[in-house]
């Protein structure tokens, strides 16, 4: 089991669209909530805070979505052995849920091994993994202001380059719809599954808070 810091940060900002067009050409907006920066600086408060208080900090998308992937692993009886990039960790809580319930408890702790790497800089030895996770990372990459169309391809090109064939991906997006994830991760995955998320209902319509989708590799 591993976790990788991005290139980009390592949690989800608040996409803005203008007017469908923004100067990267993708329409959103670029945000200091796109760079590595940022979030060394939210972790490294994070951390003080947990030091002194206790204190986990953020858990993106809230609980719910860290169970809804581990129900998915259930469900799918990921081997307790599977190999499992954690992509853009964050503070840690998801790896600590994942590892409590499916690793510790049964196997202690001789089988998990955490390594930093820069998903956008990967090292070579780093590949051959059965599920990779996103929770929020590629929201964030999309928001960096040095050219996030070029570090989203980069992404899917290290995505592919780390995950087995026939593995599987499990991405959580505030910032992309379940379409425009398709058209993201066209080239070299396809869908397995949309997860159920919280629906909302505003001026008439109605649709869902974040995409959950399952992509398979090819």
């Amino acid at each position: 089991m591993s976790k990788v810091r991005n290139g980009g940060g390592g949690n989800p900002g608040v996409a803005m669209r203008i007017g469908g067009v923004c100067p990267g050409g993708d329409g959103f907006a670029p945000s200091a909530l796109g760079t590595r920066e940022h979030w060394d600086a939210v972790y490294e408060r994070e951390l003080h805070t947990f030091q002194e208080y206790g204190d986990t900090g953020e858990i993106w998308f809230g609980e719910e979505s860290m169970n809804r992937l581990i129900r998915w692993m259930q469900k799918y009886k990921i081997p307790l052995d599977a190999s499992v990039l954690d992509i853009g960790t964050g503070n840690g809580v998801f790896l600590v849920e994942l590892l409590s319930g499916r690793i510790i408890e049964k196997e202690g702790l001789s089988n998990i091994k955490l390594k930093v790497e820069d998903f956008l800089n990967l090292s070579t030895k780093l590949s051959g993994f059965h599920v990779c996770i996103d929770k929020g990372t590629f929201d964030a990459i999309s928001l960096n202001p040095d050219n996030a169309i070029e570090k989203r391809k980069q992404y899917v090109k290290s995505l592919s380059g780390v995950l087995k064939v026939k593995g599987f991906f499990l991405i959580t997006s505030c910032n992309w719809t379940k379409e425009e994830l398709l058209n993201e991760f066209s080239e070299g995955f396809e869908l397995f599954e949309e997860l159920p998320t919280p629906k909302f209902s505003f001026g008439g319509r109605s649709g869902n808070s974040v995409a959950a989708l399952v992509f398979q590799k090819m």
